[in-house]
């Protein structure tokens, strides 16, 4: 693994560390309307990188099965939202501004239960970052590493409000700011932890990485879907959180193609 790798991998990373760092500075919680547009951002930039990042690539590199060339990319896909769908069951957790948790009964805290809810999304955002750098290693998935680095920027971009949306909101449950500060960084190392693991498992199943492309978007899809879309959408006035998805999609869009 080079060091360009190690870097674009940590990239991501900044970002969710530099929002957790809010909690250090800002004294009120997040408003409401603020905690919509950022989950919007984040999904917008989600869906574009899904898209142009991931899916698009796979079926470019697929292209020598003519007509078929959508199987790795479907097939991927699918894999990608039962694997969330199976996290989603297994493992408890509290999305932001929910007041049931979700998954099998535990007596965990309500602050540790919300983290492994912005854990479980960080894991296909890791994974993205990792599968398209292996892409760019391997030399044979049509990616650039200015595509790779521009997908790690754009992720980098959204963990920075997706930082504070753990970070705040723990402080505002009880827990002190370093704390509420900790937990936030301990997200985005799950995020560094997943994008590590998928690039060794992509360098070992070079022929696999369409599949493990699609897989990635289908991950993401699903996080945006079963969370960050209700997260922007509840309440009134939400027209906040789809203006900040349509920001978050066009400026991933434009990062992708000025620097893919």
């Amino acid at each position: 693994m080079n060091l360009q790798v190690i870097q674009g991998i940590l990239i991501p990373f900044l970002g969710t560390a530099l929002g957790a760092s809010c909690v250090l500075f800002v004294k009120d919680g997040l408003h409401e309307q603020v905690q919509r547009g950022l989950s919007g951002f984040a999904a917008g930039v989600m869906v574009a990188a899904s898209i142009w990042s991931l899916l698009v690539p796979a079926m470019e590199q697929s292209a020598g099965m003519g007509a078929w060339s959508f199987v790795p990319a479907v097939a991927g896909f699918w894999l990608g939202i039962l694997f969330l769908l199976a996290l989603d069951r297994g493992v408890p957790h509290l999305h932001l501004g929910s007041a049931e948790p979700e998954g099998p009964h535990t007596a965990l805290a309500r602050t540790t239960m919300m983290v492994l809810a912005v854990t479980l999304h960080n894991i296909p955002e890791g994974m993205a970052v990792g599968v398209v750098f292996a892409g760019w290693m391997s030399g044979q998935a049509g990616v650039t590493m200015a595509g790779a680095v521009a997908l790690a920027v754009g992720i980098a971009i959204q963990n920075f409000p997706e930082g504070a949306i753990i970070s705040m909101p723990l402080r505002a449950e009880g827990a002190s700011r370093s704390r509420a500060f900790l937990m936030g960084l301990l997200s985005g190392v799950a995020e560094a932890v997943a994008a590590v693991l998928t690039l060794l498992v992509s360098g070992l199943v070079v022929p696999a990485l369409p599949y493990l492309l699609s897989f990635a978007a289908g991950a993401m899809i699903y996080v945006v879907v079963e969370e960050l879309i209700p997260e922007m959408s509840q309440g009134h006035h939400s027209n906040v959180g789809t203006l900040c998805f349509a920001l978050g999609f066009t400026l991933m869009l434009a990062l992708d193609v000025a620097l893919g």
